[in-house]
Formats: structure tokens, C-alpha cells, sequence
């Protein structure tokens, strides 16, 4: 053993970044992933939901307009107060296999349904300012997720529980150009803020750092068989510790609308999101077991890390640069006396999010890249209204929504595919001053086939199947 670890002091500083690479900068890394993955929230009122969000934007009396098109204020006479909630509930189950970097089989079960129930809630304020201008302010949730596997499953070291969720504070401002023409404009300050675990696999990192050695000439492939035969020995397959990274950032962005009143039965209006860039900004921490423990505290061992400038699986802080998309929207409606129809299609700029570049203050830790090339996506709706009479309103949609994920990139932390939703609901008009709306939606998703490889070469391939259910209810008061 002692001849063994002197042999690695030969390839010195390289053999050392080549372990905290395997260690530190996959546990890292790979949970970043969930910073970008297709965790877009377009669940901010329950009356749109109720039309599958079709005409969320030019079919009148909703509040929401304030932080989805400012133009649209200028359709709100008076002022108002609005606050929606809705319940996501939301299921991923895996099926497939998941083998080491020796292709040896993961122990572990399929991690057990991964979803959540969570509540996102939105308020909403607007006013008008004499004839021509209307002033707003928002409360939404635009981003947000959360997955959470069994700690023991097979794929526990691309995955256990990520939280991520960004909150959007919006002023917005209108300006009726014309009778039939208004623009709007909105100032947005976005917290982001993400908690996600994964395993560490510190059987694979002390046989990587063999395969390191020997690679590197430190050492002579019949020692390094030798020395990996030792250290399965010392950390076997099982011998895992947990990386636990919480980190947030404010960030500021803005938006520009308009509406136009086509005729007197029909509106249309479009809008444009800016992207919102953050460098988000945390802790890392690392559960050891004791066999590990003592591997890094041998005197030769902790000398060689000592020389790189840190040891691994300690408290580090860190960086990582991401970016929320940018977002275009265009809303169109058709009213008529017994009912509506609209429609919105919305492009969301994914493409922003490349590469994943993550920065560490421990001075061992070199900066990191990981490629995700991720798309464009878009969401397709169709909807309508049916007034029964003065009180009560009934509502149905359908929406087709793309996945920006690719199988080559996508892993267990968001199991994203292409969304079919079908919605329906129902208004309640109890006064001229308060309304009330409830909405159901089912989410369809198409099954997410992944194969996913972690910082350690453990693979998990197979498909994950989704659904969701969304229950939204809201109450509007006109003052």
C-alpha cells in the first residue's frame, strides 16, 4: 500500500485535479443541470388556465396582464386586486437500468414516484391614472420544479432532490396611444434560488484516480491492477457519500406589449420577455463515510492534495452563471355575446442555456464546462368561453407544449417531455365588484428516454413516465 501511494506522487498535481474532477466538480456540476431544464410556469391565473391559457392576453377582466402583457392594462377600467393559486401536482416514475463505469449493475430500486405537490401563487394589482395611462404590480412564480427520488435508487448519483424556483416581482406601466391602440412596459426583479442532492460514488473516484495514475505513467499497469484491487477493498461499490448544494441570486429584467383592438369583436397583442441573467452564488456540502475518511487523511495522500492546494469533499463555495430565457408571446381574441375564442402561441428562447460553466473558490478545483445545447420551444393554444348567463362562465382549452430537452442531454433531475394539456372552467360573477374562477388541467407527457452518464461514469438508461394535474382558483375585487 505504502509503495503504491508513493508512486503517485509522481504525476503530482494532474493526478490530483484528475480525482477532484471525478469528486468535487461532479457533484457539482451535474446538479447544476437543474437550473436549466424545462421547469417553465405558465400557471399564474385560473382564468386562462381554464382556456388553456388561449387569449391570455386580449380576453379581458384578468389581472394577470400585469406581469403576462402590460399593454393589456388598458382593457381594465378601475382598479383591481387579484390573487390566483394553484395546486401542481406533478408524477415521474422510472423504468430502465443503471450499471457503474466497469458496467457493473447499480444496487437500488426505481427511486419511487419522484413528483410533488406544491402550491404557486400570484397577486396582482392595477389601477388606472387618469384616461390614457394604467399603473400595475405582480407577484409570480414564472419558473419553477421539484423532483425527489428514494436515496438509496439506482440513478442516486445523477440524482436525488433538486428544488429550483425562481419568484418575479413586476411594475408594470401602460399608455392608451389611441382608442383602439395601447403599449405597455414592465420592470422585473427575479430571485432564483435552487437546493439539489445527488450521491457521490467514492468507489468510482478512488478507481478513477488509479486509472489516472496509470494513464499518466505514474504508475506501472501490474501496480495500479494492485492498488485498485486495494482500494475496492478499503471503499467498496456502496461506499457513498451525499453532495448537497444550495445557492441563489437577484437578478432584473424587463418586458414591452401591445395591444390592439382590431375591430370591435376581435383583439390582438403581443409581448416580449427579456432574458434575466444571474450568477448564482452558493455552498457545497459533502457527507464522507468513515473508510473514505481515513483514505484521505493518510499522511501521503493528504500531502499530495495539500500540494494541489485542497482536499476534496470539504465545504466550498461557488459560482455558476445561468440565464432564464427570454419570451415572446402572441394572444388573440374573438368575442362574441354568448362566447369567446382565442389562441396563443409563445416562443421561449432556450437556446440560451449551451453550456453549463461552473467556477469554485477551492484553488485545487478547475473550472468546468458541460455542453447541453438545449432548443427553442413553443406553446400552442386554442380556447374558448361560454356565458350562460350574467354570473356564470364556462371555459375549455387545449394546449400542445415542446420540450426544449434532447435525449443525448436530458437526466432524472427534470425528466422533461412534450406536454398535451386539456383544461376547463368555470367563472362566478357574485357582484359587480368580486369574481371568483376555478380551473382543472391534465398534462399529458410524452415518456422522456434518457441516458444519463454522471461525473463518475455511472450510467442509468431508460425512459421516465410524467403526468400532471393542475387545480387553479382565483378572486378578483374591483374597488
Amino acid at each position: 500500500m505504502q509503495m503504491s501511494f508513493r508512486h503517485f506522487s509522481r504525476a503530482g498535481r494532474p493526478l490530483t485535479l484528475a480525482a477532484l474532477s471525478l469528486a468535487i466538480i461532479g457533484t457539482l456540476a451535474a446538479p447544476q443541470r437543474a437550473h436549466a431544464s424545462a421547469f417553465q410556469l405558465h400557471e399564474d391565473s385560473a382564468a386562462a388556465m381554464g382556456r388553456a391559457y388561449a387569449g391570455s392576453a386580449t380576453a379581458g377582466g384578468d389581472v394577470s396582464v400585469v406581469a403576462n402583457n402590460p399593454a393589456a392594462m388598458s382593457d381594465l377600467k378601475g382598479t383591481y386586486f387579484q390573487a390566483d393559486v394553484t395546486a401542481i401536482n406533478f408524477g415521474t416514475t422510472f423504468s430502465g437500468s443503471a450499471h457503474d463505469a466497469l458496467g457493473r449493475p447499480i444496487s437500488g430500486g426505481n427511486g419511487g414516484d419522484a413528483g410533488t405537490t406544491m402550491p404557486v401563487p400570484a397577486f396582482f394589482f392595477a389601477t388606472q391614472l387618469g384616461d390614457k395611462f394604467h399603473v400595475g404590480a405582480a407577484f409570480t412564480v414564472p419558473f419553477g420544479f421539484q423532483t425527489e427520488y428514494n436515496n438509496n435508487w439506482m440513478g442516486r448519483y445523477n440524482a436525488i432532490k433538486s428544488k429550483f424556483q425562481s419568484l418575479d416581482g413586476t411594475l408594470s406601466l401602460s399608455y392608451d396611444v389611441t382608442d383602439n391602440f395601447a403599449l405597455g412596459v414592465s420592470g422585473i426583479a427575479q430571485k432564483t434560488s435552487a437546493e439539489l442532492t445527488s450521491a457521490v460514488n467514492y468507489n468510482a473516484v478512488g478507481l478513477g484516480l488509479v486509472q489516472q495514475a496509470v494513464a499518466g505513467g505514474a504508475l506501472p499497469p501490474a501496480a495500479g491492477a494492485a492498488l485498485a484491487q486495494q482500494v475496492g477493498a478499503i471503499v467498496p461499490p456502496g461506499s457513498d457519500g451525499i453532495a448537497r448544494i444550495k445557492g441563489d441570486d437577484w437578478a432584473y429584467g424587463w418586458q414591452v406589449g401591445m395591444r390592439w383592438k382590431i375591430t370591435e369583436n376581435d383583439k390582438f397583442a403581443l409581448n416580449y420577455r427579456s432574458k434575466i441573467a444571474h450568477t448564482l452564488e452558493g455552498t457545497a456540502n459533502f457527507t464522507v463515510p468513515a473508510n473514505v475518511q481515513a483514505l484521505l487523511s493518510n499522511p501521503t495522500v493528504a500531502a499530495l492534495l495539500a500540494g494541489a492546494g485542497g482536499v476534496p469533499f470539504t465545504h466550498t463555495d461557488g459560482t455558476a452563471p445561468f440565464t432564464t430565457p427570454a419570451v415572446a408571446t402572441a394572444s388573440y381574441w374573438h368575442q362574441e355575446e354568448k362566447f369567446g375564442l382565442g389562441a396563443d402561441v409563445a416562443w421561449t428562447k432556450w437556446d440560451v442555456f449551451k453550456s453549463l460553466n461552473v467556477y469554485y473558490s477551492n484553488p485545487a478545483q478547475p473550472t468546468t464546462t458541460e455542453p447541453f445545447n438545449w432548443r427553442n420551444s413553443w406553446y400552442v393554444s386554442i380556447g374558448g368561453e361560454y356565458y350562460l348567463n350574467d354570473k356564470f362562465t364556462l371555459r375549455g382549452g387545449l394546449a400542445l407544449d415542446t420540450t426544449p430537452t434532447i435525449t443525448a442531454t436530458r437526466d432524472p433531475r427534470v425528466p422533461d417531455g412534450t406536454r398535451q394539456l386539456v383544461s376547463f372552467g368555470v367563472g362566478y360573477k357574485a357582484s359587480e365588484h368580486f369574481v371568483i374562477n376555478a380551473s382543472y388541467a391534465h398534462i399529458f407527457v410524452n415518456s422522456a428516454r434518457m441516458n444519463a452518464t454522471s461525473s463518475t461514469g455511472d450510467v442509468i438508461t431508460g425512459e421516465s413516465d410524467d403526468y400532471g394535474n393542475l387545480l387553479s382558483v382565483s378572486a378578483q375585487y374591483k374597488f
